[in-house]
């Protein structure tokens, strides 16, 4: 047996998230279906980067699984990408060490976030991006972007439901860029973690203040107390999009 590693992207619209789960569609199912049949229906199992709630995206989601030895690695991606759903599709595949992990060798994430921000509504966008109907003052919004940088613990900023741990991250990059055309606000978070519902409860916090309802400043006062009760809503889900991840050499301590 071989060991690949694969680049895939998926629609979550209809699907119960990443992670297998009884009696729910999920992505690690479809695919894990989808490469047993190409297995002569022998059961190969995945193993991904992390999980995606209900309704999120993943543009650039990397999965690991073991798989016999194949002459032609595109040849594995076409069957991969063409014999799952419609809503899933596999952007490459290659072949890495036997020890090689998907989740516990990441060195860093990159997710982006989609806000619908027009008037009227898009409705074409309304499974890819967030609708905000109030007013914001994007001014308030980047001014407030830069207190997520650096190492924190992000308690506040985690929803209660989380087994981690550890809640200290270190986030590299906070942006936001407006979209004229689509009329959305698409923000873009890096780090080497993300904790359960972190980057739905920071687009919660910055709307909120955006919206005059917050200061800036509260996110250093969330960060400092730990407390998930000063933070904003959690955005929805169906803007949420995992978009690349990166890997070190080897396991990486969180």
């Amino acid at each position: 047996m071989t060991r690949y590693k694969a680049i895939i992207a998926y629609d979550g619209t209809l699907f119960s998230g990443f992670q297998s789960q009884p009696n729910a569609r999920t992505v690690q199912a479809e695919i894990e279906k989808t490469l047993t049949r190409m297995n002569s229906n022998v059961p190969v199992k995945i193993y991904g980067s992390g999980r995606t709630d209900a309704g999120v995206h993943a543009k650039g989601q990397v999965i690991h699984f073991n798989f016999p030895a194949v002459s032609s690695l595109e040849k594995l991606r076409y069957g991969l990408d063409s014999q799952s759903p419609e809503d899933i599709s596999c952007r490459s595949v290659k072949e890495v060490s036997a020890d090689f992990n998907a989740r516990y060798w990441v060195k860093s994430k990159t997710y982006e976030f989609h806000v619908d921000i027009g008037k009227p509504r898009n409705l074409f966008t309304r499974h890819y991006a967030s609708f905000y109907p109030y007013p914001l003052d994007l001014a308030r919004i980047e001014e407030a972007l830069p207190y997520f940088l650096g190492t924190h613990d992000f308690s506040g900023f985690c929803a209660s439901h989380s087994s981690v741990r550890s809640k200290v991250r270190t986030i590299t990059k906070a942006e936001m860029v407006f979209d004229e055309r689509e009329h959305q606000l698409i923000f873009t978070f890096s780090g080497n973690g993300f904790l359960y519902k972190m980057v739905r409860i920071m687009i919660g916090t910055l709307l909120k203040i955006g919206n005059g309802r917050m200061a800036p400043e509260r996110i250093l006062e969330i960060l400092e107390k730990k407390d998930r009760g000063l933070a904003g809503p959690t955005a929805s889900p169906e803007g949420l999009y995992l978009l690349e991840v990166e890997y070190a050499d080897g396991p990486v301590k969180k």
